[in-house]
């Protein structure tokens, strides 16, 4: 193999790196593993989600973010979050990732149906840490939604639930 130009092969290997950590996301979420969740993230976020949820945009601790992303998933049955067609810019130590999402949930339930799903795209901002890249903003676009949309409020009762459960 001839001659490897460094700078391309650092710029590939961030890419892989960038749409490696939008996985793990994906993967953290929907198998519940907090833990994975929480290594996608630096330690300051600031959040986006009014598209879907309403509310303003937030900056704050990401453990906090975490802790909310548990707390309102864990009441449904099963998600699957697909993102996919990463479409990666990088400049120095800094990079935007834009992202499609589909995000399945499901939770069966006797007062309609037992799925919602988001369609729409992530624009999520990078820093690269020691400890490699990770998200420092995440903004959640949704272009349209299909199913019942009360699963949710369901889903945060069953958690309350649990929670309570658990205590006594």
């Amino acid at each position: 193999m001839s001659n490897i130009d460094e700078a391309k092969l650092t710029y590939l290997l961030a890419r892989l790196a960038i749409s490696d950590v939008q996985l793990r996301y994906a993967t953290g979420a929907d198998t519940r593993d907090w833990v994975l969740y929480r290594s996608c993230f630096a330690d300051e976020i600031d959040t986006r989600s009014t598209a879907a949820f309403g509310g303003q945009p937030r900056r704050g601790n990401a453990d906090r973010f975490v802790e909310a992303a548990r707390r309102f998933l864990t009441g449904l049955k099963a998600t699957q979050h697909m993102i996919t067609n990463h479409v990666i810019t990088i400049e120095g130590d800094e990079a935007t990732c834009v992202a499609y999402v589909q995000a399945r949930h499901y939770l069966p339930n006797k007062t309609g149906g037992a799925d919602q799903t988001m369609f729409g795209y992530y624009t999520n901002r990078f820093v690269r840490t020691p400890d490699g890249w990770k998200i420092s903003a995440c903004k959640l676009t949704v272009t349209w939604n299909s199913g019942n949309w009360g699963i949710f409020e369901l889903a945060r009762k069953r958690f309350e639930e649990a929670e309570r459960g658990a205590k006594e």
